[in-house]
């Protein structure tokens, strides 16, 4: 499913995704693989197989099969790393945080595109998650990396869209099939 069909499933009610989807599509500030490669990991972070198809077509347009399977990889830990971080963040009884998290997460460490371009995709994924300690985690990494807040800033606004379109089309869907049902 192309990207412009996505724009056009979007119900009137969802216009600032749209718009916000449209502006995102043509902002060049993200270098191409740092682009394409956030718009996958989001994409699959939220769980909307349409999204997910049309954001992985428009990346496979851009990306190297390794580029392609790291942006995957990103999402795919990061639904681990955020539940089990997010809850020792969370949790009342401090005991956890010394506990060691026993998780696979090699490809962290050899993510097989530019570590930087990894741990970008794994901030934005961890806000769509909602994992306050994988953001500052990864934050820490990108600075130090000499990734700039402007960047970061930009990858974060490209996963609130990505995530505003996902659920735009769920709502549309769910209301137009209570029409359906109504009449």
């Amino acid at each position: 499913m192309p990207i412009e069909s996505l724009k056009e499933r979007l119900p009137a009610f969802a216009k600032d995704a749209k718009l916000n989807l449209s502006s995102m599509l043509s902002d060049e500030t993200l270098n191409p693989q740092q682009r394409y490669g956030l718009f996958l990991a989001c994409a699959i972070a939220t769980r909307n197989a349409d999204v997910v198809r049309a954001f992985e077509a428009l990346a496979r347009q851009h990306l190297s099969p390794q580029a392609l399977d790291a942006a995957r990889a990103a999402a795919t830990v990061m639904a681990m790393n955020n539940i089990y971080y997010r809850f020792v963040h969370l949790a009342s009884n401090k005991a956890y945080e010394s506990k060691p998290a026993r998780l696979r997460m090699n490809v962290i460490a050899n993510p097989g595109v530019d570590k930087a371009d990894f741990e970008l995709w794994s901030l934005a994924v961890s806000a769509i998650n909602g994992c306050g300690k994988c953001i500052d985690a990864h934050d820490k990494v990108l600075h130090d990396a000499g990734v700039s807040e402007d960047t970061v800033h930009t990858a974060v606004r490209f996963a609130a869209i990505i995530q505003s379109v996902a659920v735009g089309l769920e709502a549309g869907e769910a209301a137009a099939s209570l029409s359906e049902a109504a009449e």
